[in-house]
């Protein structure tokens, strides 16, 4: 398969043509946008931006991944995480990363490579998450903000898609970086 056009008079573009803030705070900006379709209509359409949003995954030589086990109480679920968090304005995605995976694990991961990147809710969102991973991480301690997890543990990777179809791993970009890194090490 060959490139999709983006041009032309083939392709289905919608066009922001304006938009005006509803609400806003320092974690985001709810705004109504005035859409043109391509045939020429208008419509009204939410869009929620959003820092990025940088994740950590480690793996250590057995195979195992350090996830978090906590509560979202948006969703009232409980499920295994990677460590993740806004990016702060100029800040390095994988600076981010690994200081997430510090404040929230009690370890230090070692160089962070890009594993993917992927915008969870297009169709609503600006939200783009920059997943990263790491082969090794050293125990500094208890974790600074472990009020974020109810515990950390070593899962091995061989688990991921029971974890994943059971519903306990629920976050789109842990899902896809637990998939991905499952895929490429798990034999």
């Amino acid at each position: 398969m060959g490139p999709y056009p983006t041009r032309g008079p083939d392709v289905s573009v919608w066009r922001n043509v304006g938009e005006r803030t509803v609400y806003e705070n320092r974690w985001l900006k709810v705004a109504m946008a005035d859409v043109e379709l391509p045939d020429g209509r208008h419509l009204d359409h939410t869009v929620i931006r959003l820092r990025p949003v940088a994740v950590a995954a480690v793996v250590n030589e057995a195979d195992e991944v350090l996830l978090l086990w906590r509560h979202r109480f948006i969703t009232d679920a409980w499920g295994w995480e990677l460590p993740s968090g806004g990016t702060s304005e100029g800040e390095d995605p994988a600076a981010a990363a690994a200081r997430e995976f510090e404040e929230e694990t009690g370890w230090r991961p070692g160089p962070m490579q890009l594993l993917l990147a992927v915008d969870p809710m297009p169709g609503i969102s600006t939200s783009h998450h920059r997943v990263y991973w790491s082969d090794r991480a050293e125990r500094i301690g208890e974790p600074r903000d472990a009020f974020e997890s109810a515990r950390r543990e070593w899962v091995p990777l061989k688990r991921v898609p029971e974890l994943v179809a059971r519903g306990e791993i629920r976050s789109a970009s842990a899902v896809a970086a637990l998939l991905m890194l499952h895929q490429q090490r798990i034999r």
